[in-house]
């Protein structure tokens, strides 16, 4: 029997705004010092109620819905979303479910189901047999983005989320970075018998940030799954781990339906209303950016997709192309992209200019000077001499890169190329 793999993404997503989703406690938590980045309410004390929702991260939550092509709710509300984990202090989420941000949406060929806000859970350590708690995280707005399961590989999966990672970068909703923990993977996985409709059940697979590690745990997983249903057993509906030392899955707890939730409105929370969903702002979409940077500066494949993947060096490219008019598009992005005179984001438009003109006043050397070179390369590579006369161009351009590298580019490319032809016609 042949079974073929079915596979839905729920990618959680922080939000980078300055202030929590519901506190004025700062969002930047990585790297600092746990436990410093708290109040009553995201420590969920007694009496604590919530302020009304960052209006940034409403911002960014329905930018980020336009993107992928959503319909927009005319009203939504938040939910409490009942479950007890050592990580949620007041023992229920703050997030979305009846009415959420955005629905119906595609991307990458993908349906979106849903686009929704909620509050980050805080952190658990596990170490030396303990378990610690870092709240620093606690009501950081998170967006959560869930597809329909419309994915039958693991090599689709991991496109998806790389072209994903990239917008969310472009749009600027978030930095995206699984290092920190910023974007955080989960992918419900269940196997059908080809022809078959859905299964009637699914394994989640939880919090995982590597593309790769989720590649790797969504094979071992479909394996797993292959042999229990040839054998003829049921899968288990459940939330599974996985370990990045064995490169095996592992059960963590059976898989709560909706119902166990036991959503319900939060009645410290107004509904969002239509007036402040309307933040349509005008963006341009990754694919519109990626066609126009080709078209107007007509650079090259891999620095196109460097300055996608980075909107800030991207707009620093941009603002120095007006400034250092004299300098073509490809000459300023070989610049930027490869840090050339250091860090782009920190010389600045103006650093950048006056760093490129700069490169320019190097000191040339005499045209005399230029030939004796020339003579010298001449005598030392007859082969290469004689196959250009033969009508070899290949031949000039190896003698044209031993000049380049022996002037140590102080003469301008263009009069070494004439100087050259000049050497070899005498």
């Amino acid at each position: 029997m042949k079974f073929v793999p079915v596979i839905g993404l729920e990618i959680h997503v922080q939000l980078n705004t300055k202030s929590k989703l519901f506190c004025s406690c700062s969002a930047t938590s990585f790297g600092k010092r746990p436990n410093t980045q708290v109040c009553p309410v995201c420590l969920g004390l007694p009496g604590a109620i919530p302020a009304p929702p960052n209006k940034e991260a409403i911002k960014k939550a329905v930018l980020a819905a336009l993107a992928l092509n959503c319909k927009l709710a005319e009203e939504c509300r938040f939910e409490r979303k009942n479950y007890f984990y050592p990580d949620l202090p007041k023992g229920y989420q703050i997030s979305q479910y009846q009415t959420a941000v955005g629905t119906e949406g595609k991307f990458e060929e993908v349906k979106i189901r849903r686009v929704h806000l909620e509050e980050d859970a805080a952190k658990l350590i596990h170490e030396s047999g303990q378990t610690l708690i870092d709240f620093n995280r606690a009501g950081i707005p998170l967006l959560e983005i869930v597809t329909e399961p419309d994915l039958a590989t693991s090599s689709q999966v991991k496109a998806v989320l790389k072209e994903l990672r990239s917008l969310l970068r472009y749009l600027k909703v978030s930095d995206a970075d699984m290092e920190k923990g910023s974007m955080r993977l989960e992918a419900n996985v269940s196997l059908r018998k080809e022809g078959a409709g859905l299964p009637p059940y699914k394994v989640e697979l939880k919090n995982i940030n590597s593309f790769n590690f989720l590649v790797r745990a969504l094979e071992k997983e479909i394996a797993r799954q292959q042999i229990l249903l040839q054998m003829g057993r049921k899968i288990v509906q459940e939330t599974r781990g996985y370990s990045e030392k064995t490169g095996e899955t592992f059960s963590q707890r059976r898989k709560e339906e909706v119902a166990d939730y036991r959503y319900f409105p939060e009645p410290d929370l107004p509904p969002l209303t239509a007036r402040i969903l309307t933040y349509r702002e005008k963006f341009i979409l990754p694919e519109v950016q990626r066609q126009r940077l080709e078209k107007n500066y007509h650079l090259p494949l891999q620095y196109i997709e460097t300055l996608m993947a980075n909107p800030e060096l991207a707009d620093l490219f941009e603002e120095t192309v007006k400034a250092a008019a004299e300098f073509t598009p490809k000459e300023i992005a070989n610049v930027v992209v490869n840090r050339r005179f250091g860090d782009p984001k920190k010389l600045g438009v103006e650093g950048l200019a006056r760093a490129l003109k700069m490169s320019k006043k190097k000191v040339q050397l005499p045209e005399a000077e230029v030939a004796r070179y020339i003579e010298k390369i001449i005598l030392d590579n007859p082969k290469a001499v004689s196959d250009y006369k033969a009508g070899k161009e290949v031949a000039f351009h190896f003698l044209l890169g031993a000049l380049v590298r022996v002037t140590r580019g102080k003469v301008a490319p263009a009069k070494a190329k004439d100087l050259l032809e000049k050497g070899l016609k005498s």
